[in-house]
This record gives structure tokens, C-alpha cells and sequence, in this order.
């Protein structure tokens, strides 16, 4: 799909600061709304545990995302850390559409607002709020997933991320 091309569905984002809720809401909404159905987004880094390509990402390589950025094939992507790229692709929008489906987002806050400056009025923007920086501290420490420098920089960036909710349709507290 092409910037100028007619958009033929709608769209829901969901994008906040890593803890704040955003996968456990989506995936809540996908369990009770069969009309919905999920963004697979793609990324440069490999599988983490049990995750399956083209079921939680589509996992392409640093080498193979940046044969899709040349290529156009990415309504957005941002290099999120160094080396570590994620994007959401035209195809696996046209695809969900295709299948009569309303696009359900689970990106991060940029990507969320880069969405929405694409679709417009085709969807409808959501940023997940904790209901304080300590509890978004506690939860990233109770998943015990990342290392104590990961924790610090994901709590300094959610700190920035956490300016953007005017840039959504509708900010809610998780």
C-alpha cells in the first residue's frame, strides 16, 4: 500500500513505555473481538525463548531489514536501540485488511505516533499510562527478563516517552 494509495480499513494503536500493559490489553481485545486482528511487526533481532517468526515477529536480520527499508516496504520503522530495528510492514497491513479485519497495534510510543500520522482518521490511538514511574519500575523488575543497565535505560527512555500522550487520540491509566 502506498502512501497515496485509498486505505480500505481501520486501525487501532496501542503504544506505551515498556511495563506499562499495552501487549496484556491487546491481547485481551483480540480474545474477545474476532473483528480485530494482530499487527505482526517485524524486527532485525533473533527469537527470544519460544517465539515463533511471522506468529510474535517477523524476524528478518539487521542485514534483511535494511533490504526492506530500501525496498519501501515499511509504513514506519525505527532503529529503537542500536542494531535493533522494528517496523510494521505494508504487506501485513493489506493482508489483515484483505481479511475484512480492524488492524490492532501493539508498537512502541514513536512508532505509535508515526502510525498515526499515516492512517489519519482511519484509526484510533491509544497511550498506556502506569499509574506512576516507581509501579513502571516494579513491574519491568518483577518480569526479572532484563539485566539491571536495561532496566535503568528502559526507565530513562519511558521518562521521554512518557511526554508524547498528547500526540494520541486517548491516553489511559494501566
Amino acid at each position: 500500500m502506498d502512501k497515496d494509495q485509498k486505505r480500505t480499513g481501520k486501525c487501532i494503536i496501542f503504544s506505551a513505555p515498556s511495563g506499562a500493559g499495552k501487549t496484556t490489553i491487546v491481547r485481551a481485545l483480540l480474545e474477545r473481538m474476532d473483528e480485530l486482528a494482530f499487527s505482526i511487526s517485524a524486527c532485525s533481532r533473533e527469537p527470544r525463548g519460544n517465539e515463533v517468526h511471522e506468529k510474535d515477529y517477523y524476524f528478518l536480520g539487521i542485514e534483511g531489514f535494511k533490504e526492506k527499508i530500501k525496498e519501501n516496504a515499511f509504513i514506519e520503522w525505527e532503529e529503537v536501540y542500536a542494531d535493533h530495528f522494528y517496523g510494521t510492514l505494508k504487506s501485513e497491513v493489506d493482508r489483515l485488511w484483505a481479511e475484512n479485519k480492524t488492524v490492532l497495534f501493539d508498537v512502541d510510543v514513536y512508532g505509535g505516533i508515526n502510525l498515526k500520522k499515516y492512517f489519519g482518521d482511519a484509526a484510533m490511538s491509544f497511550f498506556i499510562l502506569p499509574p506512576s514511574i516507581e509501579v513502571l519500575e516494579e513491574r519491568l523488575r518483577n518480569r526479572q527478563t532484563e539485566t539491571e543497565d536495561k532496566i535503568i535505560t528502559r526507565l530513562k527512555k519511558a521518562e521521554e516517552e512518557l511526554s508524547k500522550s498528547e500526540f494520541f487520540d486517548r491516553a489511559v491509566v494501566n
